[in-house]
Order: C-alpha cells, then structure tokens, then sequence
C-alpha cells in the first residue's frame, strides 16, 4: 500500500500538482489514522491532504481510482448459448462458419464474454506504445488504438452480419434481439477492461517518469503519447536537428559536386598525353531533390506533419523545389506559405487554415484534387512524399491516381506513424504500399529526423 501512495504523489507531481515532502508525510499520517477499511475514508485522507490547490483535485480525482481501483476486469454479459435451444445453437455455429478461422474465433470469444488475460493486455501495451505513455489525457486514444489492434471494427462488423444471418435461417426476432444486446454487453466489458488496463498503465508511467527526463527519451517517444509541453520541446528541437541535417547534407552535396567519374571523357582529354591520364573528367550529377509533399494534417497525424512541415522549412536550400500540399478531406496547396522567412508563422498560417476538428479525413478525395490541378508537378526527377496514416474513413482509395501519381515520379516515399500489424479497418495501407519505393515507420521524432535524411541523400 505504501508503494501505491509513493506512485500516487510521484504521478501528481509528474501531472504539475505540486506536493512537498511535509504533505507527503501528513499523507502517510492520515492514512494511519483513518485506516484503509473504509475505501472513500481512504480517498479524502489523501485528497486532503496531498491537494492544497481547488484546480488540482480533477487531477487527483482521476489519478485515484487508476492506483487504487477494483482491480478485477468489468463483468461481461455471459455466453449467448446459455438460452438458446439445440435447434437455436445449430443455427447460429451454420451462421459462424461463413467467417475466417481468425475472425470466427475472435467472435465466439466475445460472445461468450471471456475477459482480455493480463499477458493479451501487455502484448497490445507493447504493439500501441502504452509503455511510453505518460498522459491521461491519451488514455481513450491509446484505448482505441488497443481495440483496433484486436480487429475490433471488423468484429463488430461481422456480428451484424451474424444477425442478419441468423434472422435469414428462421430464428426468432426477439432471440435475436437478444443475442445482440448480451453480445453488445460483452463488447462494453471488453472496452472497458482495455480502457482501465490503459489508465493504470499510463498512471503508471507517470509515477516512474523522472523530474527531467532528457531530451533523447522524448525524441523516441511516440507522438501520440507526447503532452503538450513535450510537442513543445520536440518543436524548439527540431530546429536543432534540422540545422544539423542542413549541415550535413550540403557538406554530401558538395562532395557530389563532381559526380561520378567518366571514362570516356577522361580518355579523350588526355589523348594530347598519349594516354597517360593527367586530367580527370567526371559526369556532372545534381544532387539536389526535387520534392512533392503531401501532409494529413487531421488530428491524429497533425502534430507529426507539423513537424514535417517544420523539416521542409528549414531544409529549402537543400532541394531544387518543394510543392508543399496539406489535406484533410480536400487538398490545400501550401507551398506559397514557405516564401517568407519565419517558419514558425507560416506552419501556423497552414494550420490556421485546416482546423483540427471532426473531419471525416478523405485521402482519395485529396487524391482526387491532386489529379485535377497539380498532377504536372510530377515528372521523372521528383521524389513523391506521403505522410500520413492511410486511413480513409472507409471512403474511396482511389489506387487509380494514387498509381499514376507513383508511375510519374521518380521514387514515392511514405511515412506512416503505424507499423504494419495495425493496417486494417480503415487503413489502405495494404493497397498504398505496393506501388511505394519505400514506406518508412516514423512514430517518433527521431525516427522522422532519419526518413528525412535518408530522402534527402538521394
């Protein structure tokens, strides 16, 4: 019990709740005095305590019940086959096997309410990146991502198609009705049971996060479990590490300067020697790229173009041009907002114009723009660049243009926050990838500082 409160102080002071060594003791004081039989006696002999400041009680209120809670897994509903008939359960084991083995097992294990295992729960931890996660504040993201990792949209989509199944083959409407309102239950158990395995482990990571951490923790941490004062940070230091990158691919372009070397032309310099070869030619090669940029500035991925967008500022005299391009649910062309000499106020001024809010995100509508008014700034020496997560709302890919797009260019590079194992539901990956020269896993600063550098080598 001692450790839980020594994690519930270091997990408020890791949130700005400011408690000193004097109230931690108080605390330990209280909690002798009033026991711990009593849960809400518990509760407020540490609220009282540790909370001098009325705007940090939502803090403590929040963090409370992640240290000390229940610690048992929501209730599910039950197995659908306690009531059913013999007739009724032939029905529905003909009607599950029109589904995948995979998609089929996922389904019966949720109808029958069977609870995640603690060993599932930290495998799908590890896949989202909960473990680096130290901001309550994500907990219903990082959830949601946890289910989607589970395949939880296709699930959910096969059920229904399961009751209609099952009304086709004669079984009655309200046993119907019934099964899906018990599997519904399960569902919200489930969700649940991921939802609060998230906030302890988050509250958990918090209580271990150092006073300061350093600046090498945050650029491998994962954007979406960044705070606000961590974004904050990561923008004054992507100013570094974009000088650094400036630096650093000059100095390859001017060793490139020369290209490479031409032996033809160097043979037939040095006829006027009889061969002996005094001076040496080199083909001409440009370095410098070309590039077409396509940012998804929707919420998910907007903190991740930002910085993008931050790279490509700073880096101009590194490339021969830039065609800048930001969308949501219809393509914006932001290059005009690269002409001045702050970049801090032209990504600003791009944001400004797309708003984060609740779009319906539409790459192939974007794509669509794209075809219609700037498909000529593509040709055989630039260098195409997607960043975003290839989710579509379930809207038109459109691989047609996505594929003409690929075919004009030289190379097609896309960066994407997710890893493979989670392209399904609403992603396109699967059908994006193929016709990429390359698609690189940027979830974090670091990683997006080394795609940049590695495109811009050429």
């Amino acid at each position: 019990m001692e450790s839980r409160i020594l994690q519930l102080i270091s997990a408020l002071r890791a949130n700005g709740v400011r408690v000193s060594l004097a109230e931690s003791s108080e605390a330990f004081s209280a909690v002798d005095l009033m026991g711990i039989q009593d849960r809400e006696h518990f509760r407020l002999s540490l609220r009282t305590t540790l909370i001098k400041d009325v705007r940090d009680l939502p803090v403590f209120d929040k963090l409370f019940p992640l240290f000390f809670g229940a610690g048992q897994p929501p209730m599910m509903g039950g197995s659908p086959t306690d009531n059913l008939t013999p007739e009724e359960i032939q029905q529905l084991v003909d009607a599950l096997k029109q589904f995948s083995e995979q998609l089929r097992q996922r389904m019966e294990r949720l109808m029958n309410g069977e609870p995640l295992s603690r060993e599932e729960l930290e495998a799908l931890a590890q896949m989202v990146g909960l473990n680096q996660a130290d901001d309550l504040r994500y907990q219903n993201w990082i959830a949601q991502r946890m289910m989607r990792a589970l395949a939880f949209p296709e699930v959910q989509e096969a059920m229904r198609e399961l009751m209609e199944q099952l009304q086709q083959m004669g079984m009655n409407k309200e046993r119907v009705e019934q099964l899906r309102e018990l599997i519904q239950q399960n569902l919200q158990g489930m969700q649940q049971q991921i939802n609060q395995f998230a906030g302890e482990r988050i509250a958990e990571n918090l209580s271990e996060q150092p006073p300061n951490e350093n600046l090498e923790g945050l650029m491998n941490r994962p954007f979406n479990a960044l705070s606000d004062a961590d974004k904050k940070l990561l923008q004054r230091e992507v100013k570094r590490l974009a000088a650094a990158l400036r630096t650093r691919i000059a100095l390859r372009q001017k060793r490139a300067k020369n290209g490479q070397l031409d032996p033809k032309a160097t043979i037939r310099a040095n006829l006027k020697y009889n061969g002996v070869p005094m001076e040496i030619k080199h083909r001409d090669r440009v370095r410098k790229p070309k590039l077409v940029v396509i940012c998804d500035v929707s919420t998910s991925m907007r903190f991740c173009s930002e910085l993008m967008l931050s790279f490509l500022f700073a880096l101009q005299g590194q490339v021969r041009k830039t065609h800048a391009f930001a969308f949501i649910d219809h393509l914006e062309f932001i290059s005009d907002e690269f002409n001045g000499a702050d970049a801090d106020k032209a990504i600003a001024s791009v944001l400004w114009r797309m708003p984060s809010g609740h779009y319906n995100t539409d790459l192939g509508w974007s794509l669509n723009d794209f075809n219609n008014e700037f498909l000529d700034t593509l040709n055989g020496q630039t260098t195409l660049i997607l960043v975003g997560d290839g989710r579509n709302n379930y809207n038109d890919p459109r691989i047609d243009i996505f594929s003409t797009m690929s075919r004009r260019a030289a190379r097609t590079i896309w960066l994407n926050p997710e890893p493979p194992y989670l392209w399904h539901g609403d992603s396109d990956m699967p059908k994006y990838a193929p016709l990429c020269s390359n698609v690189l896993k940027v979830s974090n600063l670091k990683e997006l500082a080394d795609a940049v550098d590695s495109f811009l080598a050429g």
